[in-house]
């Protein structure tokens, strides 16, 4: 008799070239019952290697990793989604740094995320982005967003000048892949002044009406307003 696989288990290839950070992670995963962790790498060679042996549903993988430790995570999660467009991808940084983001969001959003290493302890919300990417959408940590937020929201030539308190606050729990039913819940707020927030964000900030993560947009268009490009002082730090 043949054994169907629960479809509600999430195939994961985890790369990290510390192994006990790696181990942590992966057991963290496989103990969460909702995660088959089907490959674990040290480095981007054997990512991209275990991607397309094993064709998971997801990636988990450090931002920098052997043999430069500089932006391989990154430059493994582009390629991935090129050649794997079912293949989800979560890349884990310790920088709080906007530029990282906009590296790994430049040609597109579908089916990426981008999470701070402090997520690693809260299972929820690294289970939450891995399907979510997994399901085409796209995660932005909450903290870089509101590291920018507070950074550009004083510059009357940005277009985060024109959004609201609440609306920013929504804008916070877009990034974070949040349906309008999410939102609601996190802000204790009504369906329809969900509604009327969401769209006033995207009026605000000019996102087009093409129906394809348009919540994402909004945050990228923040992302990308007047942001700073990724030099290579930045690119070197620690």
């Amino acid at each position: 008799m043949t054994v169907l696989e629960d479809p509600g288990v999430l195939r994961v290839v985890i790369a990290e070239d510390n192994y006990l950070v790696r181990e942590g992670v992966r057991r963290l995963l496989a103990d969460s019952g909702e995660i088959d962790v089907v490959a674990c790498t040290g480095n981007a060679t054997e990512l991209l290697d275990a991607v397309r042996r094993f064709s998971p549903d997801s990636v988990l993988t450090d931002i920098r990793m052997p043999p430069g430790h500089h932006m391989e995570g990154i430059e493994a999660a582009l390629a991935i989604r090129a050649a794997h467009p079912g293949t989800g991808v979560v890349v884990l940084s310790q920088h709080a740094d906007e530029s990282y983001a906009l590296a790994l969001f430049a040609g597109g959003s579908a089916g990426l995320g981008y999470l701070l290493k402090d997520r690693i302890g809260d299972l929820e919300d690294l289970v939450h982005a891995l399907r979510e990417v997994h399901a085409g959408g796209s995660v932005i940590d909450p903290q870089i967003v509101d590291t920018l937020v507070r950074r550009r929201s004083v510059d009357a030539a940005n277009p985060l000048s024109d959004l609201s308190p609440r609306e920013l606050d929504v804008l916070r729990e877009m990034a974070q892949g949040k349906t309008n039913a999410g939102i609601e819940q996190s802000l204790h707020l009504s369906s329809s002044t969900v509604e009327k927030h969401v769209n006033a964000i995207f009026t605000k900030l000019h996102i087009p009406v093409t129906g394809v993560h348009r919540r994402v947009a909004a945050v990228l268009t923040f992302l990308q307003s007047d942001g700073p490009d990724v030099t290579a002082e930045e690119q070197s730090l620690p």
